[in-house]
Order: C-alpha cells, then structure tokens, then sequence
C-alpha cells in the first residue's frame, strides 16, 4: 500500500465547506461541516489516484505550495 501526502485547500462559504486538491486537477468537493468537506476531499483523492493508477499515470505531490492573498483594485 502506498500512502500519498496532499496538500487540501478548505474554505467556508455561505454553504458550507468547500475543498479541493491543487495537485488534482478537477479533484474536489464540500460539506457542511469542515470534518465532512475534509473527510469527502480524503474519499475524492483516493478515487482520483485509484482512477489514474491503471492508466499507468504518475502520482506525484507538488515540491512546495504557497498559500497568499492578492489585492486587485478595479
């Protein structure tokens, strides 16, 4: 068994939680709860790697991530 490490964006919106994995395109999902939107993102990962092992696809984290905030006046 090979054990993967993500990084996970978690952000709470009007609805909820909303999370995502920048390393997986198109990997993401919410909840309603931080607990739930981090365990369903957990549960969306593994199907993704699952779904691209037999593909013959590296699975390959990113070296670093920043996290940051931009101003953009209009």
């Amino acid at each position: 068994m090979t054990t993967y490490h993500f990084s996970a964006v978690i952000e709470k919106d009007e609805d909820g939680y909303y999370a995502f994995c920048p390393a997986l395109q198109g990997c993401y999902t919410n909840g309603d709860t931080f607990e739930e939107a981090r365990a369903n993102l957990v549960d969306a990962i593994r199907l993704h790697v699952e779904d691209r092992l037999p593909d013959g696809e590296t699975i390959k984290a990113p070296e670093s991530v920043n996290l940051t905030t931009v101003e953009a006046a209009m």
